[in-house]
């Protein structure tokens, strides 16, 4: 006859039944919560993929709003518009080009603009945001111009930036290294610079 502490048969396949029940269930619910997550991280996937496009899709709008204004820039500024510019300074301006480029001793240069006439030549660097490194920058690359372009070494030959906007103090450096100031937008520019400024000679 079994004691009191003995369990039947019975109450043990019971209890197998019920622990097996609660594992199945608690298996259901991991398998759910897995589901769950994994929906989770496919609809947040999702969403980046859509943030990503969307910001793909501004940053080619913003680009070609940037590539169009500068276009227009280095246009308006390689036709009539510079001519007239350095006119009202006394430089005659007779011919304007764009993008002069070249190599000299394996190292490569490009110039935006070359504005010239029998004895001068002014070179436009031009950008849509002038920061103090590109004055630097530009000023550097001025020192090697006749080496680089020696069909201009008889020349007197200046510089200038162009810009549609200025970071603070960029404009009065330029004007301290000697270089023409044009302020320019879409279809006119003017020199800003003092009127009595005498330009470096390069």
């Amino acid at each position: 006859m079994a004691g009191n502490n003995d369990i039947s048969w019975d109450e043990i396949k019971a209890l197998f039944a019920e622990t097996n029940r609660k594992f199945q269930e608690t298996d259901r619910l991991l398998t759910e919560k897995f589901q769950e997550t994994d929906r989770q991280f496919k609809e947040t996937d999702r969403k980046f993929q859509d943030t990503d496009r969307k910001l793909d899709k501004r940053f080619n709008e913003l680009y070609g709003l940037f590539s169009s204004q500068w276009g227009r820039l280095v246009e308006s500024l390689a036709g009539s518009e510079l001519v007239r510019t350095f006119e009202k300074r006394g430089i005659k301006i007779k011919q304007t080009a764009q993008r002069l480029k070249g190599s000299h001793k394996g190292q490569r240069f490009e110039f935006d603009i070359i504005a010239r006439n029998g004895t001068e030549v002014v070179v436009v660097e031009v950008k849509t945001m002038l920061k103090s490194k590109h004055i630097q920058k530009f000023v550097d690359k001025m020192g090697s111009f006749k080496t680089w372009v020696k069909r201009y070494t008889p020349n007197n030959v200046y510089g200038a930036v162009a810009f549609l906007q200025a970071d603070a103090g960029a404009e009065q450096m330029a004007e301290n290294k000697g270089l023409f100031v044009i302020r320019a937008t879409g279809d006119s520019a003017a020199i800003v610079n003092k009127s009595d400024i005498v330009p470096r000679t390069f």
